[in-house]
């Protein structure tokens, strides 16, 4: 099989292909990445064919690695590039143990960390992406590592994955060369990943402590909303992959978060509305 090693933040990752054509991808998109330090790397994701004839015929990809679903649907091969990416998201949730993890997007501004989290499609990924073309560092999109001990967050930009209508607002301020192939009619709609800004992955070891958290929705009136710390806590375990296997450690690091940082509940019809709430909420943080 074709491989390549990946480090994105603390975590290095072995990709090994049936096909050449995902990781030529994968290379492209990353090339500005720091390579692992170690071969010893945390996890390795396979992008095999789940029959032996499916590497010719109708070509399909089906994800494998230390940790994979059996039950999962392969993906046809124009979409390679996002099995890849798939694969690692789940080595992540599923194997992690050094951080708690937070199904969450988080960018970092004046040495302090926003943390965003929400349902599918509440916009954070977007939200994301465009404060990072606005001066704010990015930090993650999937994931948002929290330290057991320090209660800092650990970035891991990864690929910012926009899905429908955040491609074609992205390209508007993004320059084109840091876009891969947009991919139709995947499971989870028209996909095109976007490589973070080279701050971004210059300091990519550099952690930063919380200071506001926000559960953005879409689609609603432009308004903040004040949430009870029960709600908040039951909201961020069911956003976290690995809360139950961290057991106690896990409990302490969250608790600490709740109880040491401002919350907002913000809805929101535009980019433009949700940049303007979150100014205008970051100028009053101490």
């Amino acid at each position: 099989m074709h491989q390549i090693l990946l480090r994105i933040g603390p975590a290095a990752f072995r990709i090994a292909s049936s096909w050449r054509q995902p990781l030529d991808q994968l290379e492209a998109l990353y090339r500005d990445y720091p390579a692992p330090a170690d071969p010893m790397v945390d996890f390795t994701v396979r992008l095999e064919p789940e029959k032996p004839w499916r590497r010719y015929l109708r070509p399909a990809v089906h994800i494998g690695g230390d940790f994979w679903l059996p039950d999962a649907a392969p993906l046809p091969l124009a979409q390679g590039l996002l099995a890849a990416e798939m694969g690692m998201n789940l080595q992540m949730a599923l194997g992690w143990r050094r951080h708690l993890l937070l199904h969450a997007s988080s960018v970092e501004k004046d040495g302090k960390a926003l943390i965003m989290t929400g349902l599918s499609g509440s916009g954070k990924s977007t939200l994301s992406a465009m404060l990072a073309e606005r001066g704010w560092r990015f930090m993650g999109d999937e994931f948002a590592l929290l330290s057991l001990d320090s209660g800092q967050f650990v970035p891991f930009p990864r690929l910012i994955s926009l899905k429908n209508e955040a491609i074609g607002a992205m390209q508007k301020v993004a320059p084109a060369s840091r876009f891969g192939p947009e991919m139709k009619a995947t499971p989870k709609g028209d996909i095109r990943h976007l490589v973070p800004p080279k701050t971004a992955l210059a300091r990519m070891d550099e952690p930063a402590a919380p200071a506001l958290l926000l559960f953005p929705r879409f689609g609603h009136a432009p308004t903040l909303r004040d949430m009870g710390q029960s709600e908040i806590f039951v909201r961020l375990t069911q956003a976290s992959t690995n809360y139950v296997a961290l057991g106690e450690a896990g409990f302490r690091a969250l608790t600490r978060f709740v109880d040491t940082v401002p919350v907002k509940a913000m809805d929101y019809q535009s980019t433009e509305q949700a940049e303007q709430l979150i100014e205008s909420l970051w100028s009053e943080l101490p």
